[in-house]
């Protein structure tokens, strides 16, 4: 296999493991799906915040303590909503604003949100090949005992509080699958890697674009994930709390469970290595490692043993 490898990948979670593959595989031999079921219009500006996660990852901007945003950020313009008390519930610093305005300002002029986010990562001097999933409208919405939630009301809003009941992907019927990620499952990719992002808000949507799935299991490559849960808890967000009240198994069983249809091989940490005997029995190769990623070679490490364990499934 000659061609590229593929990362399907939500925010920040998943961006850890796009900056470890980046630093390994050169430009375009990188390919990563994001989720934009997350996306959405404030303060008529159109914010992608999984996009803007992997391209501030992998320019070098992220903000490694807040975990989301950019560094150095300053807040001149949300003080000023407050003070105008205008709603004040989702941040946006004065350097994230700047990516948002001229995102929506190419949008407005006709541009293709595949061509926005790859004009960006070139502006933020990023080789890899940046996709959103699709360039058409998809809205994530977080079913409750209360009625339904647009995600990002849920998430910040809300702050994951609400029992969630399941999920709905507004305008998945209609969307169309990324034509360079189409592309690059075409091109004998080497490998397809789902980030260890939460694989019901920022996975499903992208496996459920019509053709998506179809695609990526007849690319006859090795398609394998990096979990996000360890040792029975999420990482990062609420992916743990969401498959507590769905009934799921919390653990990386639940997440072997959700996606053995699909995964030719699992990458679980070492503290679950006793439940690696029962994933394999359904159906899937395990490989243990060090899946928490604290610094920057800890990324790279998890990185290369995906890559390598994806090379042994394809031999």
């Amino acid at each position: 296999m000659s061609g590229p490898v593929l990362t399907l990948s939500g925010g920040v979670g998943g961006a850890k493991l796009v900056l470890g593959l980046s630093k390994i595989l050169d430009g375009d031999d990188l390919v990563v799906a994001c989720n934009t079921g997350d996306d959405f219009d404030h303060f008529g500006l159109r914010i992608c915040p999984d996009i803007d996660s992997v391209l501030y990852a992998l320019s070098g901007l992220s903000n490694q303590q807040r975990g989301w945003g950019r560094r150095d950020e300053t807040w001149t313009f949300m003080s000023a909503i407050q003070d105008l008390k205008g709603p004040d519930w989702f941040n946006l610093g004065d350097g994230d604003l700047a990516t948002h305005v001229l995102r929506s300002e190419f949008l407005r002029q006709g541009q293709s949100l595949n061509a926005v986010t790859a004009g960006l990562a070139t502006r933020f001097g990023i080789t890899a090949n940046i996709c959103p999933m699709t360039d058409d409208p998809v809205a994530t919405v977080v079913q409750t005992p209360a009625g339904d939630l647009a995600f990002q009301h849920y998430f910040v809003r809300e702050q994951c509080q609400p029992c969630v009941t399941g999920f709905r992907f507004d305008g998945i019927a209609r969307a169309r699958p990324n034509s360079q990620v189409i592309a690059a499952l075409r091109a004998d990719p080497k490998a397809i890697i789902i980030a260890p992002s939460n694989p019901y808000v920022s996975v499903d949507p992208i496996l459920h674009i019509p053709g998506m799935l179809d695609s990526i299991k007849g690319a006859n490559a090795p398609i394998v994930a990096v979990s996000p849960i360890v040792g029975g808890q999420a990482i990062k967000g609420p992916a743990a709390k969401m498959m507590s009240e769905l009934g799921k198994d919390v653990s990386v069983l639940g997440i072997a469970q959700h996606y053995r249809d699909i995964l030719d091989g699992l990458v679980i940490d070492h503290q679950d290595a006793h439940l690696a005997a029962e994933i394999e029995s359904m159906g899937m190769r395990v490989h243990v490692a060090q899946t928490l990623m604290t610094n920057l070679e800890t990324r790279v490490v998890l990185a290369q043993a995906t890559l390598d364990f994806a090379s042994e499934i394809a031999q």
